[in-house]
C-alpha cells in the first residue's frame, strides 16, 4: 500500500525488512477503497474533547463495524491513573467522532462518528476484577461506527498494510514492531506517523498482558490506542502506557490477543473479531 508513503521516506528514516505480503481479507469488497477511506486504523478519534488514535476494525456476526483505541482514551481521572480496575471512565454511549487533521488548536475535519460500546475498564470494574496484570494492561474500548459511515471504513493500517491475523506468541528483545501513530502534537502531519522499532522483551511478571517496546520516535498522548504489528504484519497490541523504565520514553503495549479475548467473553457482542487489512503487509520503504 502507498498512502502517501513518498513523502514519508523523506521524512523518516527506517531500516528496511523483508517480509511476504498476505492475501487481502475476506469480503474485502464490503470496504471503501484503502486509499480513500476516512475511517480506518490511524484515525483520529475525539471523546469529549480527549484525542486518541485508531487501533484496528472489527466485526460481529450482525455485521455491525467497530473501531477499537484504548479505553483509558474514555476515561475521567488524571493521566496518571493508569489502573484500569479502579479509574473512572465514561459511561457506554458515549459519543466518539472520528475526524482527520487535528492539531493541538483544532481538533480538524470530522469524517464520522460512534457511539462507545465496550470498555474493558468499565467490564473489569462491574465483574471485580482483581488482576494487578490485567487491571494495569487490558485497555481496550470499542466504538460502533453508526450505520451512515460504514461505508467510509477500509481496515487496512496506512502505510504499512495488514493486519494479517492475531499475533499470539509474544514478543522477544530485538523483535521488530511496526505502529501508525496519529497525534494531534504532531500538527496533522501524517508523514511522521508511521514507526518502527524493537521490542525490549516480554516479562513473566506482567502475565503476558504487556509487551514493552521502544520506537525511534517513542508514542506521545494523542498515539494513545494506536495498534502494533509483530512480525507478518500480525497484530500484537494497543499502545496504554508510556514506560519509564527498562528505557526512558519506552512504551508499552497491551496483548491484543488477550484483551480481545476478554471482550469476546464479556462485552456481550456475539461473533466479535478482528478484521484484517484489504492491503499486505508491507514493511519495507
Amino acid at each position: 500500500m502507498r498512502i502517501r508513503r513518498a513523502a514519508a521516506i523523506a521524512t523518516i528514516a527506517l531500516a528496511a525488512l523483508s517480509t511476504g505480503g498476505a492475501p487481502a481479507a475476506d469480503g474485502a469488497s464490503r470496504w471503501a477503497p484503502a486509499g480513500r477511506a476516512a475511517i480506518h486504523p490511524g484515525t483520529m478519534m475525539y471523546t469529549k474533547g480527549a484525542q486518541c488514535t485508531a487501533n484496528f476494525v472489527y466485526t460481529d456476526a450482525a455485521g455491525h463495524t467497530y473501531v477499537g483505541y484504548a479505553a483509558h482514551c474514555a476515561g475521567t481521572g488524571a493521566a496518571t491513573d493508569t489502573d484500569g480496575c479502579q479509574t473512572r471512565s465514561l459511561p457506554l454511549g458515549t459519543e466518539v467522532a472520528f475526524r482527520e487533521g487535528g492539531n493541538a488548536a483544532d481538533s480538524g475535519t470530522r469524517v464520522g462518528r460512534g457511539t462507545l460500546v465496550y470498555s474493558s475498564w468499565l467490564t473489569m470494574q462491574r465483574l471485580g476484577t482483581k488482576a494487578a496484570d490485567a487491571c494495569a494492561y487490558n485497555d481496550l474500548a470499542l466504538v460502533r461506527v453508526r450505520p451512515a459511515d460504514a461505508s467510509k471504513v477500509n481496515p487496512s493500517v496506512p502505510f504499512w498494510g495488514g493486519p494479517t491475523g492475531i499475533d499470539t506468541n509474544g514478543t522477544a528483545a530485538g523483535d521488530r514492531v511496526w505502529t501508525y501513530g496519529n497525534s494531534s502534537l504532531r500538527g496533522g502531519l501524517e508523514p511522521l506517523s508511521p514507526h518502527t522499532g524493537v521490542s525490549l522483551g516480554d516479562s513473566d511478571a506482567d502475565g503476558g498482558w504487556s509487551h514493552p517496546l521502544y520506537t525511534a520516535t517513542p508514542g506521545v498522548p494523542g498515539d494513545s490506542g494506536s495498534g502494533f504489528l509483530s512480525e507478518g504484519g500480525k497484530a500484537i497490541g494497543v499502545l496504554s502506557t508510556l514506560g519509564l523504565a527498562p528505557l526512558p520514553a519506552s512504551n508499552n503495549i497491551g496483548d491484543l490477543a488477550r484483551e480481545l479475548a476478554f471482550a469476546q467473553a464479556h462485552s456481550g457482542i456475539a461473533g466479535l473479531r478482528l478484521v484484517p487489512g484489504t492491503e499486505p503487509f508491507d514493511p519495507v520503504l
